[in-house]
C-alpha cells in the first residue's frame, strides 16, 4: 500500500456504536452509519440533504452525479430515502474506493462508483443528465482550482436538467475569501444562487463548511424552505440569498480556467 494508502482509516464511534469515521492524515472525511443510512453525523451533509428533500416529492427517484465519494454517505442515505434513485458516484482516490468497498456495507446496484478526476467526468456527461449534482470535492484540505471555474460551472449547469440543483460543499475559513469567489463564479453561470451554512460562520467567526445550491433561472431555488429546514437542524443556520448575498460577495470576481488562481 502506498502513503496516500497508509494514511487512510475507518474508526469506530466511541459514542455511536454503528457509526464510523473516514479519516485522511487524521482529519475527518466521512461518516457512515454501518446500520442507519439515513444518521447524517455531519452537519454540512445535512444542510445538503435538506436541499435533496426539497428537489422532489418525498420518495421520488432521481437521476444523481456526485463528485466526490469519500466513505459515500450521501449515496447510501438517497438509496435510502428515494430508493431506485439512479446515481453515479465519481472518487479520484482508488485507496479510498477500496477501503470502503473492503470495511463497509455493499451499495445497491443502482449506485455506481468509478474511479476518475470530476471534471473530466462532467465533461465527458450527457446534457440534462441529471437532476442533482453534488461536489465535494478536495485534495488535501483545498478544493482542486479546475473546479472551481466558470468553465467548469457552465459544465455543470450543461449536465444538469431543467430544474435540477447543484449543490457545493466549501470548506473555508475567516474572511471567507474562498467562499466568495466561489459563489460569484456560480451566479455568472446560474440565475439563483444562495449560501446556507452556520450564523456564526456566515458571520465570518469561525472555520468549518458552507453549502451552496444553484439552479438555472431566478426563482429556481425553494430559498424560504431551506431557510426554515437551517434554522430547525440541530445546529441552527442561516440562509443568504439576493440582497444580503450580494453583500456578502460584494468585490468578489469569478474564477476562469485562464486565472493563475484557477490552475
Amino acid at each position: 500500500m502506498n502513503r496516500a494508502a497508509d494514511r487512510l482509516e475507518l474508526v469506530a464511534d466511541p459514542v455511536r456504536r454503528t457509526g464510523r469515521t473516514l479519516l485522511s492524515a487524521g482529519v475527518e472525511q466521512s461518516y457512515v452509519d454501518v446500520e442507519d443510512p439515513r444518521h447524517l453525523h455531519f452537519e454540512y451533509v445535512r444542510r445538503i440533504a435538506s436541499a435533496v428533500e426539497l428537489a422532489a416529492p418525498a420518495g421520488v427517484p432521481l437521476r444523481v452525479l456526485h463528485l466526490g465519494g469519500g466513505a459515500l454517505t450521501l449515496p447510501r442515505w438517497l438509496a435510502a430515502t428515494r430508493p431506485g434513485s439512479g446515481q453515479r458516484v465519481v472518487e479520484r482516490d482508488q485507496a479510498v474506493v477500496d477501503l470502503v468497498a473492503r470495511e463497509l456495507p455493499p451499495l445497491p446496484p443502482e449506485v455506481r462508483v468509478e474511479v476518475a478526476d470530476a471534471r473530466d467526468a462532467v465533461t465527458a456527461a450527457g446534457t440534462d443528465a441529471y437532476d442533482l449534482v453534488i461536489a465535494d470535492i478536495y485534495r488535501a484540505a483545498r478544493m482542486p482550482g479546475h473546479v472551481r471555474t466558470v468553465e467548469f460551472a457552465a459544465e455543470v449547469a450543461r449536465v444538469l436538467r431543467p430544474g435540477g440543483l447543484y449543490l457545493v460543499n466549501v470548506t473555508d475559513l475567516p474572511p471567507l475569501v474562498g467562499t466568495r469567489v466561489q459563489v460569484a463564479t456560480l451566479r455568472a453561470v446560474f440565475g439563483d444562487v444562495c449560501v446556507v451554512g452556520d450564523r456564526r460562520m456566515l458571520r465570518g467567526r469561525r472555520y468549518g463548511n458552507l453549502v451552496l445550491a444553484a439552479a438555472h433561472h431566478p426563482g429556481g431555488l425553494p430559498v424560504g424552505r431551506l431557510a426554515v429546514a437551517a434554522l430547525r437542524d440541530p445546529i441552527p443556520g442561516g440562509l443568504l440569498h439576493a440582497a444580503a448575498l450580494d453583500t456578502f460577495v460584494a468585490g468578489a470576481r469569478p474564477l476562469a480556467d485562464a486565472d493563475d488562481a484557477g490552475r
